[in-house]
């Protein structure tokens, strides 16, 4: 059985159980239900499910391509991301909360004005189908070559077809399909994770105790960054970073929080983000540990090196090195991957458009309902036009693309959510969108200047450097205080 047929069954099989699961679970299609699943999904479930949404389609292929470049230290970012976990539970959650927001954009408004909320609105949308259509470029990239391209099938049409997928089964329900698909697919991820590496690492070591020192002993093995400062990898600039990532790309993130807003409970919530907080580690720590064990076989064996390590594990998978079990679990995470960076994405951005832009909650029920519909679709398809523009990311790594993106578009949010949470002065809102657009502007002349001049590579905390000129620049067009 050669491995076309092998993933193509796969990806099949995976299609038709995701739309066994929307039709269990669509039985209520209304704007509630798919915009914050009527807050009855369990905690447990949105926890792990949240799982697979946040490292999907960078997962399985970026992560381990990732290694060869920096190593091992992505880890240093990882513990940074729990601390930012625990900001987001104890801190954002309870405003969440306390205003029953289904867009988190909505305090905005509440505390700013209609422009503000609007500002906020448009730097999510803009944020996240970057993000999420870079994720989802790789693994069509892949699946394209596994499944498709044997049929005949051009990338452009494997891009609108895997799209038409996801439509079908996210329409009806939305978010509350979604608690269960993404429980489906972090399992999938996770599970295919452990299996490949534990099938690849019989084929190279004797036992587990001999890989793992095998894997900490390598000069890809480097967890820590301590000495040098000038380094986009060194600790502190990848730990605070990593706290920050999290906060806006969670924290202030709707498509993250939609999720942890269906749960019933505040309470239930938190232990929602904390559980998920904790599991993030050792995840990616599996996955680093693959990608060392990767560039090991492939050293072993004389295989050359694509230019692009996100291309190494697909290339070692079709050149059937490791067997048809490995293949048909690595079609199981790569689709799992593609169907969870889209659908999630997909659901949030038809969600803050509606909410945030249209106001459709003001409009009667029926209105409301066909509105969402056309929006949906209508994101599915600037989906396939931004997915085929990112085909000029060229070698890049795919997860760096994304946090380099984080750092400028998601600058701007931070700003303003930390100046309404912080302070309690009122803006000129007119100038709100030009502060928006001029801090990240800044943020890229700052960190072109510290190259050029000083020898620093900028890494990740131009995010912070962002939000910090945000904030400063909303507080000089600031007005008097809040009454008390």
């Amino acid at each position: 059985m050669n491995s076309f047929f092998i993933s193509l069954c796969t990806l099949l099989a995976l299609f038709l159980f995701l739309l066994a699961i929307a039709r269990l679970t669509g039985k209520e299609s209304g704007n509630d239900a798919f915009f914050s699943g009527s807050r009855k999904s369990p905690w447990p479930l949105v926890a792990f499910g949240m799982i697979g949404a946040s490292i999907s389609g960078v997962s399985v292929i970026s992560v381990p391509g990732y290694v060869g470049v920096t190593q091992m230290t992505y880890l240093q970012m990882c513990i940074g991301f729990f601390f930012g976990y625990i900001i987001v539970a104890f801190v954002l959650l309870p405003i969440y909360y306390r205003y029953h927001l289904t867009s988190i954009y909505s305090f905005l408004q509440m505390r700013f004005g209609r422009t503000s909320h609007v500002t906020g609105a448009y730097f999510f949308l803009f944020s996240k189908i970057g993000g999420a259509a870079v994720r989802f470029y790789l693994v069509t990239v892949v699946l394209h070559r596994l499944v498709f391209s044997p049929l005949g099938i051009s990338w452009p049409l494997a891009i609108l077809l895997i799209l038409l997928m996801v439509w079908a089964y996210t329409r009806k329900a939305g978010i509350r399909t979604l608690v269960y698909t993404d429980t489906l697919q972090t399992f999938l991820l996770i599970s295919t994770v452990v299996a490949t590496t534990f099938i690849i690492g019989r084929q190279m070591y004797p036992s587990l105790s001999s890989m793992m020192s095998d894997i900490l002993s390598s000069p890809l093995g480097r967890i820590w960054v301590w000495d040098d400062w000038s380094s986009r990898q060194n600790f502190w600039k990848q730990f605070l970073s990593g706290i920050f990532i999290v906060i806006v790309m969670t924290g202030l993130d709707q498509d993250m929080m939609q999720k942890n807003l269906t749960c019933s409970t505040l309470r239930k919530a938190q232990k929602d983000m904390c559980s998920y907080g904790i599991c993030f580690i050792p995840v990616n720590f599996l996955l680093l540990s693959l990608g060392v064990l990767l560039y090991s076989f492939a050293s072993s064996q004389g295989v050359s090196l694509p230019s692009a390590g996100d291309a190494l594990f697909p290339q070692l998978v079709q050149e059937g090195y490791f067997g048809p079990w490995v293949t048909i679990l690595f079609v199981l995470a790569i689709s799992s991957a593609a169907f969870s960076s889209i659908d999630s994405a997909l659901t949030s951005l038809t969600t803050t458009f509606c909410i945030d832009i249209l106001e459709v909650n003001k409009k009667p029920a029926i209105r409301a309902v066909s509105l969402r519909k056309r929006v949906h679709l209508g994101m599915a398809l600037l989906f396939f036009i931004l997915t085929i523009l990112f085909q000029l990311i060229g070698n890049k790594s795919v997860i760096d693309v994304i946090y380099i993106m984080a750092s400028y578009t998601y600058g701007p949010l931070l700003g303003l959510f930390s100046f309404g949470l912080f302070t309690r002065r009122l803006l000129r809102e007119r100038f709100v969108p030009v502060v928006a657009v001029l801090s990240p502007l800044l943020s890229y002349g700052i960190s072109l200047f510290t190259r050029y001049y000083w020898g620093i590579e900028p890494g990740y905390e131009l995010l912070l450097l962002n939000g910090l000129l945000c904030f400063f620049m909303l507080w000089a067009i600031s007005t008097r205080s809040l009454s008390r």
